[in-house]
């Protein structure tokens, strides 16, 4: 009897670290970051903010916040991008969120919708909202149904890996602006 109580005992230790660490694997890589750049937008009283991207000449990303609800955030190359700059420099800021949606250079275009503000997740729990991700015309919705978006489960984990990635340079740089102006 006394092993029997010993060996539920190990199970169920077992049992909750693996709940633990699959909760963990659930984790979100960005949600570090949107917490940091909502926080700023707080601060600083903003609903939107944009940036040219580090690297990518021509590059820019803009980003709106709905409190609590939901962050869009875009980046694209731009045709012209003295516009972009100068609109910057004013903190013209939704106006460059709405020229990287209307005008950007074709192909080039990332948008994401992060609904719950909680970073991208490659699954949600029932009832809850979740993440799209829209790459060169191709739009994702992280919502663990990888069969519903015509891919394997590889592709589709290969697909979050590559968006997670991109978003959390688009956060980087908008991150490194607010802290900029402030």
């Amino acid at each position: 009897m006394r092993g029997s109580l010993e060996r539920r005992a190990v199970l169920a230790v077992l049992a909750l670290a693996l709940a633990s660490s699959q909760a963990r694997a659930q984790d979100s890589a960005t949600a570090g970051l949107v917490t940091e750049l909502v926080g700023l937008m707080a601060a600083a009283e903003a609903q939107s903010i944009a940036a040219p991207l580090p690297g990518r000449e021509g590059s820019y990303v803009g980003a709106l916040y709905f409190a609590g609800s939901q962050l869009l955030v875009v980046s694209a190359r731009y045709s012209v991008p003295q516009l972009l700059d100068e609109k910057i420099a004013a903190k013209s800021y939704q106006e460059v969120y709405i020229d990287l949606n209307s005008a950007s250079v074709p192909g080039t275009k990332v948008f994401v919708s992060d609904l719950g503000v909680d970073g991208l997740k490659a699954r949600r729990r029932a009832n809850e909202p979740f993440d799209t991700v829209e790459i060169a015309g191709k739009s994702v919705a992280f919502d663990g149904d990888w069969k519903k978006a015509s891919l394997s489960e590889a592709e589709y984990m290969t697909t979050f890996a590559a968006a997670e990635k991109e978003y959390t340079q688009m956060l980087q740089a908008l991150i490194a602006q607010l802290k900029k102006a402030a």
